[in-house]
């Protein structure tokens, strides 16, 4: 497996204080890594360089939010990248959540998850609410037709649908522009 995993996806395999000890003595011998409390993951080796490949922080806050049942959506300047509107790299990557504020630490990497509320996490779609998030950030005033064609050229048919659905969750300055995408550009 390639992305990280919770304790709960490996319950079946045995006891709780069997599991946890077979998992410490895996992470040991270096056959696992130990991401946080309840998260694993596989090591990878890049085949190259024969260096540790790195797991996504993008899959370890999913692994994450599914561990403490909670949904999680990129945002801000995080979202902006995914999606390709903005070179900009965040040095701290946030999240939307309905779950409590916090900071979370996976090794050296800072996450800030931000509460918010029903308007916010009630989106539906991954993408919807990724797209939703980066027009927030980006602001009214600094989306034109670059932006628009680009969220219209990635987005799936059923993604676009989706945006649509989700009109009532949008501010009124952002529906023209979802509008705009869904039917495939130009703003």
């Amino acid at each position: 497996r390639s992305r990280p995993f919770r304790i709960a996806e490996v319950e079946g395999l045995g006891s709780g204080p069997a599991l946890n000890q077979a998992l410490s003595r895996l992470v040991r011998q270096g056959q696992l890594q130990r991401l946080r409390r309840g998260l694993y993951q596989y090591p990878r080796r890049s085949p190259v360089l024969d260096l540790p490949v790195v797991v996504s922080p993008d899959q370890v806050m999913h692994a994450w939010a599914r561990k403490n049942g909670l949904r999680i959506v990129p945002a801000g300047a995080h979202a902006a990248n995914l999606l390709g509107l903005t070179t900009q790299v965040p040095a701290k990557l946030e999240y939307c959540s309905n779950g409590p504020t916090k900071t979370i630490l996976f090794g050296s990497i800072q996450v800030h998850v931000k509460h918010r509320g029903p308007r916010t996490m009630n989106v539906r779609g991954r993408m919807s609410a990724a797209v939703f998030e980066a027009l927030r950030h980006l602001g009214k005033g600094r989306i034109g037709e670059p932006e628009v064609s680009r969220l219209a050229a990635i987005l799936s048919a059923k993604d676009k649908a989706r945006l649509i659905q989700n009109l009532p969750l949008a501010p009124a300055w952002m529906r023209p522009i979802l509008k705009a995408i869904a039917a495939g550009g130009c703003a």
